[in-house]
């Protein structure tokens, strides 16, 4: 018998349900992701739908955030999902320890959790008093690709700033100290570090400010790919194209940049995958397999012109 696909909009952010009619007879699993307001998300979202129709073994409920400080929705969809009694919750933390609490409790719910994109707080987990694998990529030592490859340009002593994504979340900590460390390796001159939450309007706001006070920058390192292209519509209105710009993504949209030189470089982390390859460790582990241990690494890889 043919099962008929269905999808359902729920209304947290933007919430989906993918699966079958007869979905009671097949492991339900909850994944939480972070603003679908962000290209990248929306890629992710996208390689889950697909993956979910293509294995077609689990029924699949994602919930987006409407924005990268909507740390409530991501709580709440972790409240909603112990009720509703998924088999698993996929989660990529917006805030690395506002996550542990509710995700312990779901975990206590009898519930598999799987932490991916972004680790929660390794302090944080010890005071919960446990522990959970995180399967993603080395956020540090892909700023340090992205940073290298500025630094390489610029040469020593040249002088850049840096726009940071969440404080609240371990990739932008891991992020900038990646970017940092090419900073001291290559003798780069720090003028600025400002963050703009992740999101593009305030990434032009920001950088706007940084450049005002700061007009000799060289070279920028954004935290994520729609932070860079807020800096690149700052870049342009203020007429400069002599200043150089690395991010961290490779969304669709710095495609283009890149290939025409507004920006230099951007590193790849293979999102369209990654919600899909932590969903079949989550499948495995309901199904009786070992609990996840560790860091389980995914790959990156640093795009330029």
């Amino acid at each position: 018998m043919k099962l008929q696909n269905a999808v359902k909009y729920v209304a947290l952010g933007v919430a989906l349900t993918i699966g079958s009619a007869h979905a009671e007879e097949k492991p339900v699993v909850g994944l939480i992701m972070k603003s679908l307001a962000n290209e990248f998300f929306q890629n992710m979202l996208e390689g889950a739908e697909a993956h979910a129709t293509t294995r077609g073994d689990y029924e699949l409920k994602a919930v987006g955030m409407q924005n990268e400080t909507d740390f409530e929705s991501q709580i709440n969809a972790v409240e909603n999902f112990i009720t509703q009694g998924v088999d698993a919750i996929v989660v990529a933390p917006a805030d690395s320890r506002a996550m542990v609490r509710p995700l312990k409790k779901a975990m206590e719910a009898g519930i598999t959790v799987i932490n991916f994109d972004v680790a929660l707080d390794m302090d944080a987990k010890k005071q919960q008093g446990f522990e959970l694998a995180f399967v993603g990529p080395d956020n540090r030592g892909g700023a340090k690709m992205a940073g290298d490859a500025l630094a390489e340009k610029l040469g020593k002593g040249g002088k850049v700033v840096i726009v940071e994504g969440n404080p609240g979340a371990d990739n932008a900590t891991e992020r900038r100290l990646g970017f940092e460390e090419s900073i001291a390796e290559f003798e780069l001159d720090l003028l600025d570090s400002r963050t703009a939450h992740w999101e593009t309007e305030e990434a032009n706001s920001v950088f706007s400010t940084m450049l005002t006070a700061h007009p000799d920058i060289q070279g920028v390192m954004a935290a994520n790919d729609s932070m860079a292209v807020g800096v690149v519509k700052a870049l342009e209105a203020a007429g400069r194209t002599d200043i150089l710009v690395v991010g961290f993504d490779n969304i669709g949209a710095v495609g283009p940049m890149i290939a025409d030189g507004r920006m230099l470089a951007t590193v790849d982390q293979f999102g369209t995958d990654m919600a899909a390859n932590a969903i079949d460790q989550a499948l495995e582990v309901v199904a009786g397999a070992p609990q996840l241990e560790g860091w389980v690494k995914t790959p990156i890889e640093l795009v330029t012109k």
